[in-house]
């Protein structure tokens, strides 16, 4: 049974959204799957390059079209993580990024939660004519990779630059 939903972000969410940010940059978190969150100084600005980034037509350069998604927790509306799915891979998210990028607040780490995140984020990728998932993660986030591990991943391959060695998993999803 679920404990969560993902909810599309809304002029609603703004504190949440805040909060979770406040959160990240208090312990010098790495937030993953969230729209460039860290970059924009106003809930506003962020809002509207999520929604900016939605769409081909629209997409801020240099990116690609993402849907950008809430984890919100179905017991308390407490926000837990989010989650952006890239509707399609440029030549740096083939080799690095993925499909899927995602996050969970320190406070709520250790619970489960990336796997069920990760587990809805490959719901919505039929919708979005997605087959095959690309999931990357560093190689020294053994948590992430069981995560993805959990979620159906299957190791490719290891892309070494520098210091840094990124894991390159697929998931296949059915509709």
């Amino acid at each position: 049974m679920s404990r969560l939903k993902l909810v599309k972000p809304s002029p609603e969410y703004k504190e949440l959204v805040m909060d979770y940010k406040r959160e990240f940059i208090a312990n010098g978190d790495s937030m993953d799957g969230t729209a460039g969150l860290r970059n924009f100084d106003t809930y506003e600005e962020w809002y509207s390059a999520v929604l900016d980034n939605q769409c081909e037509d629209t997409v801020r350069e240099g990116l690609v079209p993402a849907s950008t998604y809430l984890a919100i927790s179905l017991e308390n509306g407490y926000l837990v993580g989010m989650v952006d799915i890239r509707h399609r891979l440029n030549d740096f998210l083939l080799k690095y990024g993925g499909h899927i990028g995602y996050s969970v607040r320190k406070s709520e780490r250790q619970q489960g939660y990336a796997t069920e995140i990760l587990k809805l984020a490959l719901q919505e990728c039929p919708k979005l004519k997605i087959e095959k998932v690309l999931i990357t993660c560093d190689k020294n986030n053994i948590a992430s990779a069981k995560t993805v591990i959990n979620n159906g991943g299957i190791l490719e391959n290891e892309v070494t630059e520098g210091n840094e060695i990124t894991q390159r998993y697929w998931v296949t999803v059915d509709e």
